[in-house]
């Protein structure tokens, strides 16, 4: 299964988000084995929701989700609320979540098991900062993450959990690991994982970090990434449709 997921981050109201949808879904016909995922803004959700509702291999989703199903928490949209929106996945610990709004590791758990318990598939986000991968702690960060954001599930819980690796120093920064770094730090997410899940279970894993059109058919080509997130080319119909449609082989 191919993942190409779409994070809109502040972008796109509801009417530029119902367009862009329908343009996208126009160009790019069902093939077997590929989902598209789009993630509006929170109030684009609705919008974006009921135009994938007739494709099959298109789903929309939430950007972020508190850890409580209700409550005082202004600003906040709980798992349940997402859901009623019309979400069926949820972005969890994005590096900016992390690192512009202070987001724990800790805290990318506790959304994970909301986003679980209210019927949710979350994708969870890891990855290093630059000064990491400089010291060589890569592998060392995400296991980190990866153990804080999984804490307390079963096998069967993580197995419905996505992975998306998310090098820091290449999002939004136009440097892009190469396929070869991204294949690296998979397999490392996969051996972590590995005793985790049941037998056979596959973990699907997507790299995130400055896709765009010209390099999604080469990161698509290494077998280690089960798919794409992306964010600044996935705003614009043109680009999004060129990364939909990059050959796999």
């Amino acid at each position: 299964m191919t993942i190409l997921a779409a994070n809109w981050k502040m972008h796109h109201g509801p009417a530029a988000g119902r367009d862009l949808v329908r343009q996208v879904l126009a160009r790019v016909r069902p093939k077997q084995g590929r989902t598209l995922l789009f993630f509006p803004p929170a109030v684009s959700l609705p919008a974006v929701a009921a135009e994938v509702a007739g494709r099959q291999d298109a789903a929309a989703g939430i950007q972020n989700v508190h850890w409580e199903a209700k409550g005082a928490f202004t600003g906040e949209i709980s798992a349940p609320i997402a859901v009623e929106a019309g979400a069926t996945w949820a972005l969890v610990g994005h590096s900016e979540r992390r690192h512009t709004f202070g987001e724990t590791d800790a805290e990318t758990g506790r959304k994970v098991h909301a986003a679980l318990a209210a019927g949710l598939s979350p994708m969870l986000c890891v990855g290093e900062k630059l000064e990491e991968r400089q010291a060589g702690t890569t592998e060392n960060v995400v296991a980190r993450q990866l153990a804080a954001g999984l804490a307390g599930l079963d096998a069967a819980a993580v197995e419905r959990v996505t992975i998306a690796y998310e090098p820091v120093w290449a999002i939004g920064t136009g440097v892009n690991a190469t396929s070869q770094d991204a294949a690296t730090v998979h397999r490392a997410i996969r051996a972590w994982l590995r005793p985790r899940i049941p037998t056979g279970a596959n973990s699907r894993i997507l790299y995130g970090g400055s896709v765009n059109a010209k390099n999604a058919a080469q990161l698509l080509a290494e077998p280690e990434l089960d798919g794409v997130l992306v964010g600044g080319a996935s705003l614009a119909v043109e680009s999004w449709v060129a990364i939909c449609e990059a050959p796999r082989p």
